[in-house]
């Protein structure tokens, strides 16, 4: 048996030139120290979440232009409706036009009577909250876009070319022409504007020269 010496520790082997204070710190693990393990890890969860990111950003500019096309496509079909219905009610209109021209006709001859009377004024009522609008009135300046000009006259007392007599009144929904008013013209007489230039000119003189001169 061996006998134990009182007070004696064992103490781990040092190598030689080494001292007792650095086979201390050899043999305790340093403060502080993170894990080798530690920065790779983290590395990985960065490089994780710029992937989470980009994905995100991609869905995102997908639903963006997702919902941009729904609003267009919606835009679309209700200007299709509306321009369907449009077209839908110029045509049952223009339909309608020859019965409002036999109304007009018989209210002119007096002959809009009676029951026939109340049938026409409720055709006309019904036109009217469809959009249909009368147009044409003597008097107004001709309108190559609007008029049709179906006769042709001279006239003293016009200064350009004027409806002097509506012979269809014309009819529009909105900003619509489904037919011009048919009008009679008269234009100014042909010599009439230079008549009218040489006595302007004829005054200006005599007002120059302090008027005619006197006999």
């Amino acid at each position: 048996m061996t006998e134990e010496t009182p007070g004696f520790e064992e103490k781990p082997d040092v190598p030689s030139g080494a001292t007792p204070d650095d086979a201390e710190s050899k043999a305790a693990p340093q403060e502080g120290a993170a894990p080798a393990g530690d920065g790779a890890a983290d590395a990985g969860l960065v490089a994780q979440l710029d992937q989470v990111r980009t994905a995100l950003g991609e869905r995102t500019a997908d639903l963006q232009r997702l919902q941009a096309e729904y609003q267009n496509y919606r835009r679309r079909v209700e200007r299709d409706r509306i321009a369907v219905k449009e077209i839908a009610i110029a045509n049952l209109l223009t339909e309608l036009l020859p019965v409002l021209d036999d109304v007009g006709r018989a209210r002119e001859h007096g002959e809009l009577v009676g029951g026939f009377k109340s049938v026409a004024e409720s055709v006309e009522t019904v036109a009217a909250k469809m959009g249909l609008q009368q147009f044409g009135k003597e008097g107004e300046p001709f309108d190559p876009t609007i008029h049709e000009a179906l006769m042709h006259s001279y006239a003293p007392d016009v200064t350009e070319t004027t409806c002097v007599a509506i012979l269809q009144p014309g009819y529009r929904i909105g900003e619509r022409t489904i037919r011009p008013a048919r009008v009679a013209v008269a234009e100014p007489q042909p010599g009439a504007q230079t008549v009218k230039g040489d006595e302007a000119t004829e005054a200006a003189d005599d007002k120059e020269s302090g008027g005619p001169d006197e006999g």
